[in-house]
């Protein structure tokens, strides 16, 4: 038996060991670029554009995020319940105010964005408003909320940005090869190499395919581990499990499908926004959250935790 304490931390240690993954891939991917062809800017460029594109999305992913899901801000004039609702949660956990939003979907979903808490912001969609009662609506902010205690907002954000990064400089190798730019290149400058550099090629071919498929993988292995947790820290905050439990039910049948669904955003919404008819069955083979029905499960093991009580940890 494990406490939700250990369960938080185990997940902290497993995203932080996934993340270094990440980080020797794309070293490993640029590096093997650059020995096939003999020139090692490749390797300097491919950082300096990771780390300016970083940059970047760091300070701009929350806006694009909100633009991506139609959000319109939401004032407590606009809707006194929920806005008093955040408020309370946030005060009993210590955060600052959230800025809210709306998105138009009628499908029941909320998402947590901004690169810190204290630029926060949580959009729920006009389905959530209108189908949860106030119960179920507090456990999916609680989620929320805890996607931004847990800096899992940034977490996501940065999973998302070196997954890319990796995907677009394969896609960069592979495409230069349609336009003659093969082993040959590098010899003038590395001399009588041309074999190792061959075999460079076909390793950086190899590579630049099967790495963007495996870091998806990780990204989708750190956004499921990020749900279950968010799922257990919203529930603590609450001491209600019943309230996420029912919304979740709710959020399981729900097959509206949402308009503005992106694969770049997906994984930041409270449950998959790929849903009812018209899926792929590219969407349902790579979900980017746990199954719902596992999620229920794991809520309902933890029947203590509202009172402080030791838990299962669902692995």
């Amino acid at each position: 038996m494990a406490t939700i304490y250990q369960y938080q931390s185990a997940n902290v240690r497993r995203t932080w060991i996934m993340f270094a993954v990440f980080f020797a891939v794309f070293i490993a991917l640029g590096w093997v670029i650059s020995a096939a062809y003999g020139d090692y800017s490749f390797l300097l460029f491919a950082i300096i554009f990771s780390v300016v594109y970083s940059l970047i999305s760091y300070h701009f992913s929350a806006g694009i995020a909100l633009a991506l899901a139609r959000a319109t801000p939401l004032t407590k004039q606009d809707n006194p319940m929920l806005y008093t609702l955040v408020e309370n949660l946030t005060i009993a956990d210590g955060l600052p105010m959230p800025k809210l939003y709306m998105t138009p979907e009628m499908q029941i979903n909320a998402f947590a964005t901004g690169r810190d808490a204290d630029h926060a912001a949580v959009a729920v969609t006009a389905g959530a408003l209108q189908r949860l009662n106030k119960d179920e609506l507090q456990g999916v902010i609680a989620h929320e909320l805890s996607h931004v205690k847990n800096r899992d907002i940034l977490v996501s954000t940065v999973a998302a940005i070196l997954a890319g990064i990796i995907a677009l400089i394969a896609d960069v190798f592979l495409r230069s090869l349609f336009f003659g730019f093969g082993p040959g290149l590098g010899r003038g400058r590395g001399g009588n190499n041309g074999e190792a550099q061959e075999i460079f090629f076909i390793l950086a071919i190899v590579l630049s395919i099967l790495a963007p498929i495996g870091t998806m993988l990780i990204q989708l292995a750190i956004s499921r581990r990020r749900e279950a947790l968010a799922d257990a820290s919203g529930v603590l905050l609450t001491r209600y499990p019943e309230g996420l439990i029912s919304a979740l039910k709710k959020i399981q049948v729900d097959d509206i499908p949402m308009r503005a669904a992106k694969d770049s955003t997906a994984h930041m919404w409270l449950d998959t926004p790929f849903k009812g008819k018209g899926t792929s069955w590219w969407h349902k083979a790579f979900m980017t959250h746990p199954p719902i029905e596992e999620r229920i499960k794991a809520l309902e093991d933890m029947g203590g935790l509202a009172h402080g009580a030791d838990v299962r940890t669902a692995q």
